[in-house]
């Protein structure tokens, strides 16, 4: 089992560095009026992933939703949030933005021990707010173009670029060095189950409010994101 780690391990390091790579070529070639240049092929992997998600994993979000109470389902999402926040502060630091780094290693410190191993969020009672930082993120405050926008099927709408951090993220999450790997793999599918229950309200406002539901889960991305890399401030863009 080592060596089989050992191998995915380096697997996914040349599947990141090689993202890396088309990701800054492909951000050097883009532009504003062509972020869905791939778009025959991002229908297609949306109507596959809208297939798997209405037999499998809807169901199971569903499922879970309504058999786990509430508080069950706060502390199983405060938990890998809590896990998360080590990751989220380097990427803090590597964006330049220590104040906000020194925070996030805070929360993970004061959630790690008072929280019960992140099972409370007493760090935002205390006024340490959870922010939302990624490698993708990263790379674009770095200057890295989007390279287009793309859909995949399970990990859903990303760009180019996003593809790429999301590699390294995959790489660097806390929870997939958990031990023994059954463990792991539980809490990796956990983590699904819970995320995707989580977005199933969003999923009744884009059924009653979408003419093109792929244009408006593609547009509500590209948006979110644009305000997540300047931090609520985007600048405006031109007409």
């Amino acid at each position: 089992m080592m060596v089989r780690r050992g191998a995915l391990g380096v697997g996914v390091r040349l599947l990141a560095v090689g993202l890396i790579g088309l990701v800054t070529a492909a951000g050097a070639m883009a532009d504003e009026d062509s972020h869905d240049r791939y778009e025959g092929f991002n229908r297609t992997m949306f109507s596959v992933n809208e297939a798997v998600d209405k037999v499998v994993t809807k169901p199971v979000g569903q499922a879970y939703d309504k058999t786990v109470p509430l508080p069950v389902k706060a502390s199983v999402g405060n938990f890998f949030g809590n896990a998360g926040d080590l990751w989220i502060g380097v990427n803090s630091a590597l964006q330049g933005k220590f104040a906000e780094a020194g925070v996030d290693v805070g929360r993970l410190l004061i959630n790690s021990t008072i929280g019960i191993f992140g099972l409370f969020d007493v760090a935002s009672e205390l006024g340490l707010d959870k922010h939302e930082e990624d490698f993708g993120q990263t790379l674009a405050v770095w200057g890295v173009g989007d390279g287009g926008y793309l859909f995949w099927p399970i990990i859903g709408p990303r760009t180019v670029r996003d593809t790429a951090g999301w590699g390294v993220d995959t790489y660097v999450d806390t929870v997939s060095y958990i031990r023994p790997v059954a463990a792991r793999n539980g809490a990796v599918v956990l983590r699904f189950v819970d995320i995707r229950a989580s977005l199933l309200p969003a999923d009744r406002v884009v059924d009653e409010a979408a003419l093109d539901k792929y244009a408006y889960v593609r547009d509500a991305y590209l948006q979110r994101r644009r305000n997540q890399i300047f931090d609520g401030r985007p600048p405006r863009l031109d007409d």
